[in-house]
């Protein structure tokens, strides 16, 4: 089964090509956000890269989210357009899974930090078993001072990764002491082969979405949401 899966819910452009156990093709831009221009060029590189047509994709896995709400709107965009015409199977990858199977089969809690702004990050907690990667916690937007009270209660090390530790890892590590480690530079943002191997795995089940009731999963309310709102509550 040959995988395409389309990452672009953080500042990372990513676009991957699994054969089952294999990654055939992987390209990854870390420019910032301008998937609007990049992503579409991004995965026509990939196909001609590997020889491969669309029409020779078995499924597209894409990252819903929490992330990027412009981001995340145009890579489902893409991602439901390309299986549509193609019509082939399309699944949804939470962004903190896909980012957390960076580091699966490491003994330690994996905590992914995405960069939510405001002063907070999505994050979520992960395990390894000999198998596949648990998440422990569930999905949640706070700040990196609650996140780390949360954790030193676990008194167990913690490795982190995401866009969220170049913001955040001073405060990290002032609070957390030697409980807090760092993933590698390689491992440390969304990789569009994790993506694809988790995406690989629901395929493999017979599962799929539906394209046409499919949303991102924000976590929580847009700024223009919030302003929205407020301004309906002021009438």
């Amino acid at each position: 089964m040959i995988i395409l899966s389309i990452d672009s819910a953080t500042p990372v452009a990513g676009v991957a090509i699994v054969d089952n156990n294999k990654i055939l093709a992987e390209n990854f831009l870390n420019t910032g956000n301008t998937h609007s221009e990049k992503l579409l060029p991004l995965i026509k590189q990939t196909l001609e890269g590997v020889k491969l047509e669309l029409k020779s994709i078995d499924g597209i896995a894409v990252s819903i989210g929490p992330g990027s709400f412009t981001g995340l709107r145009i890579g489902l965009a893409t991602a439901k357009a390309l299986s549509q015409v193609a019509g082939i199977k399309l699944v949804a990858i939470p962004t903190l899974d896909a980012l957390a199977q960076n580091l699966a089969g490491i003994a330690q809690l994996i905590c992914p930090i995405l960069n939510a702004r405001k002063g907070e990050v999505y994050t979520a907690l992960y395990q390894s078993n000999s198998v596949e990667l648990i998440r422990q916690s569930e999905y949640t937007a706070l700040s990196p001072s609650a996140l780390c009270d949360e954790l030193r209660d676990l008194g167990k090390p913690v490795t982190f990764l995401g866009d969220g530790v170049f913001e955040y890892k001073e405060i990290i590590a002032s609070l957390l002491g030697s409980q807090a480690h760092w993933a590698s530079l390689h491992q440390l943002l969304p990789r569009a082969a994790s993506l694809a191997v988790l995406g690989l795995k629901e395929l493999e089940q017979g599962k799929g979405e539906n394209i046409f009731t499919l949303k991102p999963f924000y976590l929580r309310k847009s700024e223009a949401e919030i302003k929205w709102e407020a301004g309906r509550c002021q009438r």
